[in-house]
């Protein structure tokens, strides 16, 4: 039996109960502290996720927590959860109508110019039998291109930088696949990465530095709703070593 390292056993003890990932609950909603590594709903290969951990919340009347929006399983932070049917179509025609706001952090190779900007490119969805890909395309492929705003915070020697992402529209993989498309990908990304010769700097773990670090949004009772997640220990590490 081959021993588990550090990161699958950091998952476990982080991952026991979706109880466990609470940062905010009331009658309606909850935000849940998703570590990197678990995914959220099922798929080939995929016997444990969130949507599954979610079985054991049932309320008294049989119903089940809903996910209202997706983080990929490499990415840790902010998950949002609607507790009943109210909530959720509340919850799912905020996110429809960009009605709510998600802030994520993330550490790239090399540093954005200018300081500050927006990416908007048109993507679309390559498949194989063993996995799926986001590409770039200079032509339309849907109604309108995919946007990011970008903002970059500190760097080092033009090696890497820390930057604040906020998703204007919301594809699969669209932070991923626009910072490698402006030859920015995030340091550790299995799928995107695609600097040549490009070495990662001592200090650092091969695990996507990604964090869904805010959401904001309209909670179904009036008001806003935000939470923040904070730094997963192996994002921390790195910033505070090379930022």
């Amino acid at each position: 039996m081959r021993p588990r390292s550090p990161e699958s056993l950091a998952l476990r003890q982080d991952a026991a109960s979706p109880k466990d990932m609470i940062l905010y609950e009331d009658a309606d909603v909850m935000v849940l502290n998703k570590p990197a590594g678990l995914a959220v709903q099922g798929g080939s290969g995929t016997t444990r996720h969130i949507d599954q951990m979610l079985e054991v919340m049932r309320d008294a009347k049989g119903q089940k927590p809903r996910l209202v929006h997706r983080l990929d399983k490499e990415t840790a932070g902010c998950l949002l959860i609607a507790k009943t049917r109210f909530a959720a179509t509340a919850l799912t025609g905020s996110f429809r109508h960009r009605s709510r706001a998600k802030i994520y952090w993330a550490l790239v190779a090399g540093v954005p110019k200018p300081k500050q900007g927006r990416i908007s490119t048109y993507l679309a969805k390559e498949e194989s039998e063993d996995d799926t890909i986001m590409r770039s395309r200079r032509t339309a492929t849907r109604r309108e291109p995919c946007r990011d705003l970008l903002c970059r915070g500190g760097d080092v020697a033009q090696k890497l930088a820390w930057v604040s992402l906020k998703p204007v529209t919301g594809r699969t993989h669209q932070l991923r696949a626009h910072m490698a498309h402006i030859d920015h990908a995030i340091v550790g990304d299995p799928k995107y990465f695609n600097k040549e010769n490009w070495q990662l700097p001592g200090g650092l773990q091969k695990r996507l530095h990604l964090l869904a670090r805010r959401i904001v949004i309209p909670h179904p009772r009036g008001g806003l709703s935000t939470r923040l997640r904070r730094c997963p220990r192996i994002c921390l590490q790195s910033w505070n070593h090379w930022v």
